[in-house]
């Protein structure tokens, strides 16, 4: 009987947020996908404020392995970095938000 228990610190980032770009209004979506479930204390960040659940911020996980940020309606002042932390394990990305100009 082999018995594989995985602790944080065997858990690595697989695939990393990744820059994003999107115009006023609309959602940005950031992933991060870990090697292993089970990393306590995971955390999103917007320019150094923790981010919470709620009607703009959607942050869920699936299987513990791929932790998904989407940030709704969008406004120009949401440009920033984004920072996912899971344990000791830490991810970054920039997201910029561009207005809509009109032109008549």
């Amino acid at each position: 009987l082999l018995l594989l228990c995985y602790t944080e610190e065997t858990a690595v980032i697989v695939s990393g947020l990744k820059n994003t770009d999107v115009f006023v209004g609309e959602s940005a979506t950031f992933t991060c996908e870990l090697s292993h479930p089970g990393v306590k204390n995971v955390q999103w960040w917007l320019d150094g404020t923790p981010l919470h659940n709620n009607f703009v911020t959607e942050i869920s996980q699936q299987d513990g392995l791929i932790h998904t940020l989407t940030l709704n309606d969008v406004a120009c002042h949401d440009s920033g970095t984004v920072t996912f932390r899971a344990g000791s394990l830490i991810s970054s990305a920039k997201l910029l938000v561009k207005g809509i100009l009109l032109l008549e």
